[in-house]
């Protein structure tokens, strides 16, 4: 059955609206997962290293799924991917709030979030990129920034259910939000446009060229380039910094003698800086160049980092938060305009899908490194520092393979 937009508003950004929700309930609440970690610490005796854990899992799961629901929802269709992710994020928060045991946690919360979000993240915006081309980076951009506002948003809710119910509660509570409205989003998800009988961007089907939505680089062609071998590259030693501040931010800054409820609003000040990175850098990535943005947003990210290795006090660490947020929501805003600008739309979703298992690896080990090294040392300094040299080492290849990629292209043409 089609469902219909009113007259003049172009079906594609209902679909950007789906993916926004999506985004925002399977994001938000992954992220809440340092508003827990304390709960979880001290109701099972575990290191802080050992609960980390958890969220890497998780963060490898929801990264690394995008290799098999990418290609899955590029044959089968992205809504009945995200509807099933959807629910099996709800599930899983709802049987975490039972556990009796840190593993029983590992398993709810692990395999819930990280194969729900795995199945509904990658199908989610890699339709996105189909519905558009002149503006594929606002689009990208508006569709993903419902990771940042459930970043503002999730984090602070979650820890005020916790000290109001308890945290299986909470967990109860998230699971339901996820049930009831991320698979109802996803029920207004259309595969691209030719099936609304317009092409992307709303132009007519005649003048898109109708079936040609879908031209592109088979999977196998994309991922043998250079220009995806440097993206991987990129991906991978930015991606083991990227996540740190996720589970160990708040917690840092309880270290430094800001009260929790105080520290708490420091994730909500990631999700700001992120929100305003999707939603307005990703019209400033379609004018300034997407590859030249991308190295932009991996300097920004290694520079955010460097003034969170000195930081020593709630200021220092707010100015990381929204420095950091902003331009980490500019980078995910950015990476799957780039790949649909480089391999076309035909295989997008499972090409973003391989992209982001380098994603998968650095979520697995950062965080739960950077736990195990302040259980050794008591410091979170070398960690930090790391990442903000990961961050600059990514931002040196990505610029080296937008290059190399320049100087090919040029020299193809007539």
């Amino acid at each position: 059955m089609r469902r219909s937009a009113p007259a003049g508003l172009f079906y594609g950004w209902f679909v950007v609206g789906a993916a926004f929700v999506v985004t925002f309930v399977g994001f938000g609440c992954a992220y809440t997962f340092s508003s827990f970690l304390e709960s979880l610490q001290r109701d099972f005796h575990a290191s802080r290293g050992a609960v980390s854990l958890v969220f890497s899992f998780a963060g490898f799961l929801y990264f690394g799924l995008g290799v098999i629901s990418g290609p899955l929802a590029d044959r089968w269709g992205a809504r009945k991917l995200t509807a099933l992710g959807m629910g099996l994020v709800g599930l899983g928060l709802i049987a975490a709030s039972q556990a009796q045991s840190i593993a029983q946690v590992y398993t709810a919360y692990s395999l819930g979030v990280g194969l729900g979000v795995g199945c509904a993240y990658v199908p989610a915006v890699g339709v996105v990129q189909r519905w558009f081309v002149r503006r594929r980076g606002l689009a990208s951009g508006l569709a993903v920034s419902g990771i940042g506002v459930g970043t503002l948003v999730m984090p602070p809710s979650a820890t005020a259910l916790i000290a109001t119910f308890g945290w299986r509660d909470a967990y109860l509570v998230l699971g339901l939000l996820a049930l009831v409205i991320g698979v109802g989003a996803c029920l207004l998800i259309v595969d691209e446009p030719a099936l609304r009988g317009t092409g992307p961007d709303g132009t007519p089907l005649e003048a898109a060229g109708g079936p040609q939505v879908r031209a592109g680089m088979s999977i196998r062609e994309a991922v043998r380039s250079r220009r995806f071998i440097g993206l991987y590259a990129a991906c991978l030693v930015s991606a083991f910094g990227v996540f740190v501040p996720f589970v160990h931010l708040l917690p840092y800054a309880v270290d430094h003698q800001v009260a929790p409820t105080t520290a708490v609003l420091l994730l909500g000040m990631i999700g700001v800086g992120s929100t305003a990175g999707r939603f307005f850098l990703g019209s400033v990535a379609d004018r300034m160049g997407r590859d030249r943005f991308l190295v932009a947003v991996y300097s920004g990210m290694a520079l955010s980092f460097a003034i969170w290795a000195i930081a020593g006090g709630l200021g220092a660490l707010a100015t990381f938060a929204l420095l950091f947020g902003l331009f980490y929501g500019g980078w995910v805003a950015v990476l799957p305009a780039v790949v649909t600008d480089h391999f076309g739309g035909k295989n997008v979703s499972g090409i973003i899908g391989i992209l982001y298992t380098s994603v998968a690896f650095g979520t697995l080990l950062g965080p739960s490194a950077a736990g195990f090294v302040y259980d050794v040392s008591g410091s979170y300094f070398l960690p930090v520092a790391s990442s903000a040299a990961l961050n600059a080492l990514a931002a040196s290849i990505a610029a080296a393979t937008s290059r190399a990629h320049a100087v090919v292209t040029s020299r193809a043409r007539p």
